[in-house]
Formats: C-alpha cells, structure tokens, sequence
C-alpha cells in the first residue's frame, strides 16, 4: 500500500469537534472571512466548504436549523435558488470552470455529512479535473489555499451584486 504523507491533516484530526451546529454557528458570528462565509440573505447564506471535493465548493443554507427541502418556507425555497445562482455566476466569473454538479443529501444514508441542517452542494468542475489520484488513491487534490478562493469569489458576488444595484 502506497501512503501519502500529509502532516497539514493532524489539525483537524485532533481538534475539538464543535458540539453545536456549524450551519448555526457560521452566521451568527462576526468573522465571515474565518467562517469562509461568502454572502448573508434574508433567510439563506452562501458559505464555502472546509472540506472541498474541488476548488470553489460552496454551499447555500438557510439559517433555520431544519433537515430537509420538505421544511423549507416558500421564501427560503427561492432564495437559496437565488443564492445558488448567485454562486454559480460568481464561481464562472472568478474561477472559470466547464461544468458544475448541484446537488443535496437528504439524510445520512444519502450522504449528508451534516444530515440535521440542510444545505445545497454547489461544486464547479473543470475538463479533466478527475486524475488517477481520487480514481487509484482515493485522494482529491485542491491546489489553491481556501481563503485564496475565499478571496476570489467573494469580490466576484460583489461585483454581480453592484451591478445589480
């Protein structure tokens, strides 16, 4: 068995797990940039994955705690489509990618690694961007540092949202 060394890893492995609900947490604090939080709506916020399946993953939830789209109030139901359009715009514009996968995981049996808040997966894809690493050694690689992407979407939002105005 071949091992890939990745001492960077360790942090999160022995860090405490927080016992409160990120999704909770993230929007009710004041540092956005640390919580990777990208965009606050009326009923929905955009907030960039900690642990990305590839560069640009982001995500939409509403800021109630509930655990399906059946839960969902007519006024959230559109407002996290607006916000995943929002997203998909402003990752085409910072990050240029060919395709995207949208996508959400009701319940744990579907994959949902925080089944009891629901939230929309927003994950940009480039032409070629699966290599023999997840295929062979069941590893993604993400070449960009997450506040750098932070960075780069959140002034993309920002210019989509000026030019609204």
């Amino acid at each position: 068995m071949e091992r890939l060394f990745a001492p960077w890893r360790i942090r999160y492995i022995l860090a405490p797990k927080p016992k409160d609900c990120v999704f909770c947490a993230a929007p009710k604090e004041s540092r956005d940039r640390e919580n990777l939080l990208l965009y606050r709506g009326e009923t929905c916020y955009i907030i960039m994955n900690r642990n990305p399946y590839n560069p640009g993953h982001v995500m939409v939830c509403p800021y109630r705690h509930i655990p399906s789209v059946e839960d969902l109030t007519d006024e959230e139901m559109m407002e996290s489509m607006k916000l995943v359009n929002l997203s998909i715009k402003a990752i085409r514009k910072s990050m240029s990618p060919d395709g995207f996968n949208v996508g959400i995981n009701i319940g744990k049996v579907a994959g949902a690694g925080i089944a009891a808040h629901l939230h929309i997966h927003i994950v940009p894809r480039w032409d070629g961007d699966t290599s023999f690493m997840p295929v062979l050694a069941d590893v993604q690689i993400v070449p960009e540092a997450l506040e750098e992407t932070y960075d780069k979407i959140k002034s993309a939002i920002e210019e989509i949202q000026q030019t609204r105005d």
